[in-house]
């Protein structure tokens, strides 16, 4: 056991290492017009933690895993109101059927490379039937995104192992969310560029109910790159041509929000955070997998996996109420995903592939041209 943890330890680049700090705010890049929580991450929704496991190992192994979990009870036994959306279904998004059809998720979201789903989905299951509570469970719906990271990494040496699962929920966290290079955006490349994880939130103005709305993205995915309206993409001539591989790729979106919603109008805000994913460029090519998991984290509408009783009385925001949410779930997405890609590294891997950083002079400069940044005195 002492050279298994050893060698472990070997695998897993910290990442401190892999992840800068710079987000597209520190540049002066301000997206929307709501405000953002304290960290500007999927956190900032009370009870949310994100944990990574990051995998570099030689020249070819540049994967990961991230775990999102919507609060830190046994997830299984209160089970938390949810909604999947599929932008386009090029994907193998595990335990989609029991969301759609229950409206509820019962476990943590792991997200990890398209291969390493069977692996994800089969930790999820060791990590539900080793609590204490869970002692009778006989069925346990795990839910598994993925991009595939098989440019840059070794993706047919599934070397994503239970373990790497594991640690990545027992290490989940509040607070700072680490982007870019990281977890399951490793080895992901998003509009040519390195991409990665990256978060954002929105606070609902007091009149509207004072809720927060995080999003979490693992970018891999193609198409015409905007920020913040200027055409970066057309602009360095840096489009598509082919509109395959150039094109191609997925995005894992992860919405959570305190507000007291049923699966209806979850499902209502998981479609919106498409068009945040437009706001920047992407198409959602035929070769993508985009796909919108969004969870309310509200105390007081979760599901008792014990309950006996024949009802359920819960206090659900009316239709009418979900306007704001929905402007929150656009802004945080397109933040998000513009921050993944702030944050990432140039990475060189599997075959001497090589895909650089964002060209950032050029993309401030730019920016400077479409009078898009405030500039600091």
């Amino acid at each position: 056991m002492k050279n298994q943890g050893t060698l472990l330890i070997l695998f897993v680049i910290h990442l401190n290492i892999a992840a800068q700090n710079q987000r597209i705010r520190d540049y002066g890049i301000e997206i929307g017009v709501l405000k953002t929580g304290i960290h500007n991450c999927i956190t900032d929704v009370k009870g949310v933690k994100v944990g990574h496991t990051t995998l570099i190992k030689g020249d070819n192994i540049r994967t990961g895993v991230t775990a999102i979990l919507p609060h830190d009870g046994n997830i299984f036994q209160s089970k938390v109101p949810a909604a999947i959306y599929l932008g386009n279904g090029f994907g193998k998004l595990a335990g989609y059927s029991q969301v759609k059809e229950l409206g509820t998720i019962e476990t943590p979201i792991i997200l990890t490379n398209t291969l390493s789903v069977p692996a994800a989905s089969d930790a999820l299951i060791t990590y539900t039937l080793a609590q204490k509570e869970n002692l009778e469970v006989r069925s346990v719906n795990a839910v598994v995104g993925e991009t595939n990271d098989g440019w840059l990494n070794d993706i047919r040496g599934r070397h994503i192992k239970e373990q790497h699962v594991l640690n990545a929920i027992n290490n989940a966290k509040g607070g700072v969310v680490k982007e870019g290079n990281v977890g399951a955006g490793t080895g992901t490349i998003c509009f040519q560029y390195k991409g990665g994880i990256g978060t954002s939130s929105r606070l609902i103005p007091k009149i509207y109910g004072a809720y927060t709305v995080g999003v979490l993205v693992q970018t891999n995915f193609g198409g015409v790159f905007e920020l913040n309206g200027a055409p970066i993409a057309k602009e360095l001539d840096n489009y598509p041509r082919q509109y395959t591989y150039d094109v191609d790729g997925s995005c894992m979106i992860i919405v959570m929000t305190d507000a007291p919603l049923n699966a209806r109008n979850l499902e209502r805000m998981a479609k919106r955070a498409i068009m945040g994913l437009a706001k920047t460029g992407g198409i959602a090519s035929n070769g993508s997998g985009d796909y919108v998991i969004a969870v309310s984290t509200a105390e007081e509408n979760r599901v008792s996996h014990k309950n006996k009783s024949l009802f359920e009385q819960k206090k659900v925001l009316k239709n009418g109420a979900m306007t704001p949410l929905f402007l929150a779930t656009i802004e945080a997405t397109e933040e998000a995903i513009l921050n993944s890609l702030f944050a990432a590294n140039t990475m060189k891997g599997r075959a001497g592939h090589q895909v650089q950083a964002i060209p950032l002079d050029k993309i401030l400069e730019i920016m400077r041209k479409y009078n898009k940044l405030i500039e600091k005195k």
